[in-house]
């Protein structure tokens, strides 16, 4: 953008260095040059072989990259490419380690249309043709006159930029038939993604078109960039309103919006007709230092953490690091202001789940459970009276024990990954004591096995949110009754259980037991786990060593000292409780899942999750 009265906003604040600058302009390559002095050629500035493999379309962390106006390095006779090729060649570079999948310029890649200008820049953007590399490019109103929407015909920038272009790249999805509107489609995290790169001005065939691709994609989250919609923080401009009102609102695939022309950056947040978020970005720095110096922002998309993080660079300041930066450079190297570096949560799953729902996992029958060595199976498919049948057939059958008038619930509820589709609700309280639990039958096999050769024993559980640390610590997932003390001589205390798997006050799972080679009980402490989420225990002896996993993956906590088995005092298992010195001390608070035993060392991929 050009003119002052496209800018209301006046000149943002100078940011300061950020702390990894020089790291990172130790490991640049091709970004060296200076204004007006050439980059290194291709091969000089090659990226390293494994670069050359692209992106993991699978793993769940990746980068989207953006690169907003450049038009006043593209201005007549003062053209310079050397910082957009620059940042270019930045992505080659850390394609790999950073898995950067697309890159997205949001428009006004020119001050004023021009064709030499285009031929610039155009040459500049062959660094990436010719790797292949997925790109989408976009008209500004100063690529083309911009009184004039989608249907204005041949221009310079149709022909640097126009869909011939793009035939022949993974990513090209298509165009509308004007040229000016694109769509790309890339994979990353485990599925398909979408840039959907619109002109400067949608004209009703532009409106029309885009509808068309998203109903012909309907499962495909959508990243839509355009060179005009945020106008400043929580604002859209006029335009961008109407972007809204006629295309984002009612689309629930569109969760992210990208677009330059007005400055400093900013953000909005809106609902949309489905009443989820759409995050809304400006981001545009051609009133900064070198026009903006051709910055780059990484969208760094992590799945698991259900975050996308924001880091705004100069990959050309970068690369001139070691050669010494002027005053402005050095203050230009990195943005770190809360508009320049933040980080967006999503919780994707749930956030794509209107247009594109996770199926839930089927139940599966008991008999897939019932592993070689399992000599106890609980599940709680259905709500139930009297006893609690031990599905192994092992005769390890429940009964259920109330204490000052407490009953057990039943809840649908579940773990996604647990084989039953139910669970019991738990109501235990210390102050009074109060609740219920289960307790296996007097004669149970179960009551006198010692597992001396190993043992595995998993658990699902669940807190409420109004888990309290002072009536619901320590209450027993899994336990087995009898004093400490009372199979021979101990070091510590004596009235503990011969093994308990509880929750400790943090809340976090613990198991501790006796083994039948110690005077003390073994500890493996796991970390603090959330309320109101499922969770899956799995404690693992080998005959040696006890490992406790949590979702599947071992705690940091788990003793080196060698434990065999754990000792037994032919006395009952209970679920849900908890006895010290022979009595009843606690009682869960919360949701319990399938509890299953083997008597053998289980590998992760044997859990009950898989």
């Amino acid at each position: 953008m050009c003119t002052s009265h496209d800018h209301p906003q006046g000149e943002a604040a100078q940011a300061g260095a950020g702390r990894r600058s020089l790291l990172r302009a130790t490991a640049l390559l091709g970004a060296a040059a200076t204004a007006g002095v050439a980059l290194p050629t291709a091969a000089e500035a090659a990226p390293r072989p494994a670069s050359r493999r692209g992106p993991d379309p699978e793993s769940r962390r990746f980068t989207l990259a953006v690169m907003p106006d450049t038009q006043y390095l593209f201005d007549g006779p003062s053209i310079d490419k050397a910082p957009v090729e620059a940042s270019l060649r930045y992505l080659l570079e850390h394609g790999r380690d950073e898995n950067i999948v697309f890159l997205s310029h949001l428009g006004d890649l020119t001050q004023n249309g021009a064709k030499e200008e285009f031929t610039a820049i155009g040459e500049a953007f062959g660094i990436l043709d010719r790797r292949g590399v997925g790109y989408s490019v976009l008209a500004g109103n100063h690529d083309v006159r911009s009184s004039t929407d989608d249907q204005r015909g041949a221009t310079p920038y149709l022909d640097a930029f126009g869909p011939q272009r793009f035939q022949g790249t993974k990513t090209f999805g298509g165009a509308s038939p004007d040229g000016y509107n694109t769509f790309h489609l890339f994979r990353a995290g485990g599925r398909e993604w979408m840039v959907l790169a619109l002109d400067w001005r949608l004209s009703a065939k532009g409106y029309a078109w885009a509808k068309d691709v998203l109903a012909r994609h309907p499962k495909t989250p959508v990243v839509l960039t355009t060179h005009e919609l945020v106008v400043e923080d929580d604002t859209l401009s006029a335009y961008g309103q109407q972007l809204w009102d006629q295309l984002i609102e009612d689309h629930d695939q569109i969760f992210l919006t990208l677009n330059g022309h007005y400055w400093p950056a900013g953000r909005a947040t809106r609902r949309n007709a489905a009443g989820n978020e759409v995050h809304l970005h400006l981001t545009n720095y051609q009133n900064r230092y070198f026009g903006g110096a051709a910055m780059i922002r990484l969208y760094r998309f992590d799945l698991d953490r259900g975050v996308i993080d924001v880091e705004t660079i100069s990959p050309w300041i970068l690369g001139r690091a070691a050669k010494g930066l002027n005053e402005l450079e050095r203050q230009e190297i990195e943005l770190s202001g809360d508009a320049d570096r933040f980080s967006v949560e999503i919780d994707f799953a749930e956030r794509f789940s209107g247009f594109d729902p996770v199926p839930a996992r089927p139940a599966r029958p008991a008999s897939e459970m019932l592993i070689r060595g399992t000599v106890a199976y609980w599940r709680f498919d259905s709500p139930f009276s009297g006893t609690v049948r031990d599905l192994s057939g092992r005769g390890n059958d429940l009964t259920v024990v109330s204490v000052g008038g407490g009953r057990l619930g039943w809840s649908a509820d579940h773990h996604p990954d647990q084989p039953g589709h139910g669970s019991l609700e738990f109501q235990g309280d210390k102050s009074p004591l109060k609740g219920a639990y289960l307790r296996t039958v007097d004669g149970a096999p179960l009551n006198s096995a010692t597992f001396k050769d190993g043992y595995t024993i998993e658990a699902f559980y669940r807190l409420p949110a109004d888990w309290d640390a002072r009536h619901n610590a320590w209450s027993g997932l899994v336990s087995r009754t009898g004093r400490n003390g009372s199979v021979g001589p101990v070091t510590d205390d004596p009235d503990e259980p011969l093994a308990t798997l509880s929750i400790s006050d943090g809340p976090g799972p613990q198991w501790a037991a006796h083994p039948l080679n110690q005077q003390r009980l073994a500890t493996n402490w796991g970390d603090e786990t959330a309320r109101e989420k499922w969770w899956h225990l799995a404690v693992v002896n080998d005959g040696r060593h006890t490992t406790m996993y949590v979702q599947g993956c071992p705690v940091a906590r788990n003793p080196h000292a060698a434990a065999v088995g754990i000792a037994s005092a032919g006395l009952p298992w209970l679920l849900g409780g908890y006895e010290y010195a022979d009595r009843i001390d606690q009682i869960l608070h919360g949701r319990l899942g399938d509890v299953r035993i083997v008597e053998r060392a289980l590998p992760v991929t044997s859990f009950m999750t898989h």
